[in-house]
């Protein structure tokens, strides 16, 4: 009997845009002049799905629409039109920029981070210590992280997701920060992490060698469009043919 497949990540037809207001005078604003706005499709009509235990790499030029497609996902903000379904499951994402307060320390942030992963406190502070251990960032943890690197910000992120275990998670970019040692370090574990089969993980990166040695499939994103998505080897050689020109 065939085994039933369990989509973990549903993609149908999103469009995702963002008002552009144009440069306004101080003397138009005050006798309420029509406020000019342009309309930019970030994302438009992107369609794809991923099975539970899928790894899709996503790749594209700066700008094609790859981290707003990722928010989109993690429920950051809502599409325009389409719609996402994760079918109930917990989701994570992993990004520079995205889900600390600046002004709280580090350990403040990893209470806080897990909570809104819809962790206790109880299932945060067992995990706290390897957290801390995890990131390497020293005294700097009881410090507010606006006083991080950016560096120190990635491997903190970093260390809580992989800590923190979801069923999804949504990785843009971080695994090519931070020093040498430290990247070969977030890679093993990130390939520890998605050797669970019930673990779905989406990865944003222009590292052509980490899709090839992580993924599934890869999405290729241009414009906001969806140029290709298959097999990783022949994805990855068609964007880089592409990239040539």
């Amino acid at each position: 009997m065939r085994e039933e497949r369990k989509l973990a990540i549903e993609v149908r037809d999103v469009c995702i845009n963002y008002r552009i207001l144009n440069n306004v005078s101080v003397r138009k604003t005050f006798f309420k002049k029509k406020v000019s706005e342009e309309v930019f499709e970030a994302v438009k009509h992107v369609s794809f799905e991923i099975e539970e235990g899928g790894i899709l790499g996503i790749i594209g030029q700066n700008g094609s629409g790859k981290s707003t497609l990722l928010r989109a996902i993690a429920g950051v903000f809502t599409p325009n039109a389409g719609e996402i379904n994760l079918h109930n499951h917990t989701v994570s994402l992993l990004a520079l920029g995205v889900g600390f307060k600046v002004d709280l320390s580090g350990r403040d942030n990893i209470i806080l981070s897990g909570m809104l992963l819809g962790f206790s406190e109880k299932e945060i502070l067992e995990k706290m210590d390897e957290i801390i251990e995890f990131a390497e960032i020293g005294d700097f943890i009881d410090r507010p992280v606006r006083t991080y690197s950016s560096g120190m910000h990635s491997k903190l992120a970093f260390s809580i997701t992989a800590m923190l275990e979801t069923d999804i998670m949504l990785v843009d970019e971080v695994l090519s920060v931070g020093d040498e040692r430290f990247r070969k370090k977030s890679f093993e574990k990130m390939k520890e992490l998605i050797n669970d089969k019930k673990r779905t993980v989406i990865i944003v990166s222009h590292n052509i060698s980490t899709l090839k040695a992580l993924c599934d499939d890869v999405l290729w994103i241009h414009a906001g469009q969806m140029k290709e998505m298959g097999e990783p080897e022949t994805v990855l050689q068609h964007y880089m043919d592409f990239m040539k020109l």
